[in-house]
């Protein structure tokens, strides 16, 4: 029986997130005093405490939702014996790190940068991401193609599962054209909350700010093959590891094609690690004859 780990993405963090790591787990609550020394700022307390719209902004999602799946890795390693791993968007920073390819600190570090970068790019070129449910993958990227002009970005973002994508664009541009998708056989089409186009060329800026810090890190081979969200493909070569994470930030996720890639390759066991259960949804909609299972809570590990 082939495992893989999942780590989740933005969209999964909660208010309350690692709290009951922190006051009952020794190792956990010194990881997280140390997250909070190396970012300078306490992490912990937005994670704690919020307000949710803190929580929110990118700038803490993606480092709170990166030391939510470190600390249950770290916690669970010992018990946990997987094939391979992927991670959705910010999630793949997270299997980088349970696979050693990345230190906690870099991991950490570079996490908290592509949430700051990913921020000021959206203040910078507003945009936005609409998600579209119920529609074919091919019809959906010919409209992109279609509303795609000079001027005005419109891509697909995240293929998340069959019917289930997410669109990323030009905010005031995309908001305005977004009804086509529902003329064109949509079942629902919706904003959401978020403060850019991420995944989309509006990320240009930050992406080449991340790929200068990004350069800078030492990588290692990846001690298990780690399916990537801009090829859907295993790798484990430290350069190719890197160079994928950098196209990450304007490319599409792939998701629905790594679920399908790791079936293929004779994966049946599929662990969310992190926040929420967003992922097992996923896996849920896009594939047949699995087991699936998760570990966001502390008593969801002790209880292994």
């Amino acid at each position: 029986m082939k495992k893989v780990a999942l780590y989740s993405g933005q969209g999964s963090q909660y208010v309350g997130m690692l709290k009951d790591y922190y006051e009952n787990n020794v190792d956990a609550k010194s990881f997280i005093d140390q997250a909070n020394q190396i970012l300078g700022y306490s992490l912990s307390d937005i994670c704690f405490n919020g307000p949710t719209e803190k929580l929110k902004e990118t700038r803490f999602t993606q480092p709170a939702i990166f030391l939510h799946s470190a600390v249950s890795y770290n916690i669970l390693k010992s018990n946990l014996n997987v094939d391979a791993v992927a991670g959705h968007s910010v999630g793949e920073y997270a299997a980088l790190y349970s696979a050693g390819v990345l230190s906690f600190e870099d991991a950490i570090r570079i996490v908290s940068l592509r949430g700051e970068l990913m921020f000021s790019a959206g203040e910078n070129e507003p945009g936005t991401m609409f998600a579209v449910i119920g529609m074919d993958d091919a019809v959906l990227i010919d409209i992109c193609k279609e509303l795609n002009t000079s001027g005005n970005v419109v891509v697909p973002a995240n293929f998340n599962s069959p019917g289930q994508i997410v669109i990323s664009g030009s905010r005031d541009y995309l908001r305005e054209n977004s009804g086509i998708f529902k003329e064109r056989g949509a079942r629902m089409v919706m904003e959401l909350p978020v403060s850019g186009a991420f995944h989309s060329p509006l990320m240009k800026p930050a992406q080449d700010k991340l790929a200068e810090a990004i350069n800078n890190i030492e990588f290692n081979d990846s001690t298990i093959p780690v399916y990537t969200n801009v090829d859907a493909l295993p790798e484990k070569n430290s350069e190719l590891l890197k160079k994928k994470l950098i196209e990450q930030l304007t490319a599409p996720v792939l998701w629905t094609n790594i679920l399908n890639n790791l079936q293929g390759d004779g994966f049946t066991e599929f662990i969310e690690i992190g926040p929420g259960n967003v992922l097992q949804g996923l896996c849920k909609r896009t594939l047949k004859d699995i087991n699936i299972s998760g570990y966001d809570k502390l008593q969801d590990i002790e209880n292994v």
